[in-house]
């Protein structure tokens, strides 16, 4: 699985200063690691666990599992018998244990330049106590589930901690979701309590999050569920001398353009339950496979996926993952851009990097507010060592030039990494030489909601990398590739993604639905954990990831990838973006429609197209020549920025029923589209 030495040719090497104080200096570290971990997982793992506080040790094997439904119920287990508590490791440990109680946890940086405040764990500790016993004063206690709906702001933390810290349930709803999506997620979760704010500034536009909530909770009594109190942040028409934190906040805080509706039967005020809240709240030690936190994520069949995370593990794997892919380093100032309503957030905004004692930065704004260089500002700011981003983001800053990014010095970088999707190698490469200037390996993790963490991913200082690449896979975790029969493929070949065993963090059930877990990700092929991925691995046996399976596109018998093409047609210097779907061919059972949207300064017309189907058949083959591509100028994307190609293929069929788009960033770009959608091929 693992080749017996990394290859010596077209891949870029780290820069042997890093090699230095890595965790993991080398590709033959790793590969002795790596056995380590999969011949003796318990012994592996179980040294791991000494860093951390457990209440009581865990009795027998480290990782009890069966993956295969046909032996029964699919179940996994991780260090039974122990108890402990992830709050208590996160703040009380490194705050006590290790004395890093005036060490900054957060900087937090605002939606508006200069808006900010830094948060240290000694201070992090003392409001996520007083607001775990605001929630026990309401009656919230062990087993319980709690809806948070709040932007980025460091309360948005206090509150999943202060949920974990007395043994409740959060369920994180991201923040640009529908009012319709938050009662769904509220009533599958059967939430007692919701936890969000008055609203917040998305670059220049005002979102009143409190009226989206207002709406979700009457669509959750109309349905027979009432949730009977919300707690409400005053974010941002609170008045300066509210705002706690270590610095001081800017002059201006309040927002007269702000409308808010206050329920006195339901709605309570943030502020005025911590005023009266004590500092002091002991933790509830829970068992190993006590639930977690609750995740939604899109299902195939339209109805989201509740994936549910149990104490030990996770805590194990975040943390374990978090220090290697990064290579934390006690000094170092850490940057994740992603939304804490994600995964992305919850693994390496909170908990990962929390459960290391680091300091990071926490952004409620845009990349590209004010302008296109505000990342880069930041970088500059805080002195930023390690830089997670997503490819979206990488390609959209690709397409206003090197300019924006050279504005400031990015000297502090040390690491940069990506996240969400595979990302395309002309992307990489600009990532690599404009952001990094070549001194910074990138690290391109593959991962998903449902696994936790990390399981395919350069280590910074080991791995040699290719540009689009996931390399290898993380420590405990044992990948296959396999065909539509269920056979495992040897060397160079490509297939469906699976994992053949366990790791700490995987998800545990379903919430509400373990038929549904099982039938998801284990019936397919029985015996093993199924990502619905396709992969590719190469002649050095890296990793390619090639993208979702229902991505991938059958014509005249040939399977191609959606991401495969994306990424040819994005090697054009006219292009900034493009997505692709099928459309039904009479002959061919799926032909190729490609939209694209260009750089500054580039102009659509019939020799640009002709170039980009020169390039793709150059690049893949004739069979891979797009039938379909149309000017996009710009794409359907939700406010996370995930293009939503299931709007994509409506556009490319002419069907007009596009279904439930409120969660789009710009609903009128799908009505440009289908105006100027392509009806004859090339």
């Amino acid at each position: 699985m693992i080749p017996d030495k990394a290859p010596k040719e077209d891949v870029f090497h780290c820069p042997e200063n890093l090699k230095k104080e890595s965790h993991i200096p080398s590709f033959e570290k790793y590969k002795e690691e790596y056995i380590r971990s999969i011949e003796n997982p318990d012994e592996f793992w179980g040294a791991i666990a000494k860093d951390f506080f457990w209440k009581t040790k865990h009795t027998g094997r480290f990782l009890e599992y069966n993956f295969d439904v046909t032996k029964g119920e699919i179940f996994i287990k991780c260090m039974e018998g122990a108890t402990t508590n992830i709050c208590y490791n996160l703040l009380d440990r490194n705050v006590h244990d290790k004395k890093l109680g005036d060490r900054i946890a957060f900087f937090w940086e605002g939606n508006e330049p200069g808006d900010e405040l830094t948060v240290t764990y000694g201070e992090l500790l003392q409001r996520v106590c007083q607001f775990a016993n605001v929630l026990k004063s309401l009656g919230v206690k062990k087993g319980d589930r709690v809806s948070i709906y709040m932007p980025m702001v460091v309360e948005l933390v206090v509150a999943m901690l202060a949920c974990v810290r007395i043994g409740a349930v959060h369920s994180i709803v991201f923040a640009g979701f529908s009012s319709e999506s938050l009662c769904e997620r509220i009533i599958d979760s059967q939430c007692s309590l919701l936890v969000t704010a008055d609203g917040f500034y998305r670059g220049d536009k005002l979102i009143n999050l409190k009226l989206l909530a207002d709406e979700a909770l009457q669509k959750c009594r109309d349905k027979g569920f009432p949730v009977k109190k919300s707690i409400v942040l005053k974010h941002l028409s609170k008045e300066p001398e509210e705002v706690v934190g270590s610095q001081s906040p800017p002059a201006k805080r309040s927002c007269p353009d702000l409308e808010l509706s206050w329920n006195l039967d339901v709605d309570l005020c943030w502020d005025a339950l911590m005023k009266g809240a004590s500092d002091q709240c002991e933790p509830e030690w829970c068992e190993s496979e006590d639930p977690l936190f609750i995740l939604y994520t899109s299902g195939s069949t339209g109805k989201p996926k509740g994936v549910l995370h149990t104490v030990s593990g996770y805590l194990l794997f975040v943390a374990t993952t978090f220090k290697l892919v990064f290579d934390h380093q006690p000094d170092d100032v850490y940057w994740c851009t992603a939304d804490i309503g994600w995964i992305t957030g919850h693994s390496y905004i909170t908990y990962g990097p929390l459960a290391n004692g680091a300091s990071s930065v926490l952004f409620e704004g845009l990349p590209t507010y004010p302008d296109m260089s505000r990342m880069w500002a930041i970088v500059d700011k805080y002195r930023v060592t390690k830089f997670y981003t997503a490819p979206t983001a990488i390609r959209m800053l690709m397409k206003y030039g090197s300019e924006p990014v050279q504005r400031y010095t990015r000297k502090s970088l040390k690491v940069l990494g990506t996240v969400g999707e595979p990302i395309n190698p002309e992307a990489w490469q600009w990532y690599y030489s404009v952001v990094g200037e070549g001194r910074c390996p990138v690290v391109d993790t593959f991962w998903q909601t449902e696994t936790g963490g990390h399981v395919l991913t350069p280590l910074p200082a080991a791995t040699p990398m290719k540009p689009g690449s996931a390399t290898f896979p993380f420590f405990g975790v044992v990948p296959a590739i396999l065909n539509d029969s269920g056979e495992e493929l040897e060397g160079p070949s490509e297939g469906y993604l699976v994992f053949k065993q366990p790791w700490p963090g995987v998800m545990r059930t379903v919430y509400g639905n373990h038929e549904r877990f099982e039938t998801t990700y284990f019936r397919k092929f029985p015996g093993y954990y199924v990502t619905g991925d396709g992969c590719r691995r190469d002649e050095d046996g890296y990793y390619w990831i090639t993208g979702r399976i229902d991505d991938m596109l059958n014509v005249s018998g040939h399977l191609l990838s959606t991401a495969e093409v994306e990424s040819a047609l994005v090697e054009h210097k006219a292009v900034a973006e493009a997505a692709v779907v099928s459309r039904p061919h009479p002959v061919k059972g799926e032909s190729l429609y490609c939209f694209v949207t260009l750089t500054d300064g580039a102009t659509y017309n019939a020799t640009l197209e002709a170039e980009l189907r020169k390039q793709v058949r150059e690049k893949i083959g004739a069979i891979a020549t797009p039938d379909y591509i149309q000017n996009a100028p710009g794409l359907p994307k939700t406010r996370s920025g995930k293009i939503m190609r299931r709007v994509l293929r409506k556009i490319a069929c002419g069907e007009k029923d596009m279904g439930d788009i409120s969660t789009l960033a710009d609903s009128g770009v799908v009505d440009e589209l289908y105006r100027n959608r392509c009806c004859t091929t090339a």
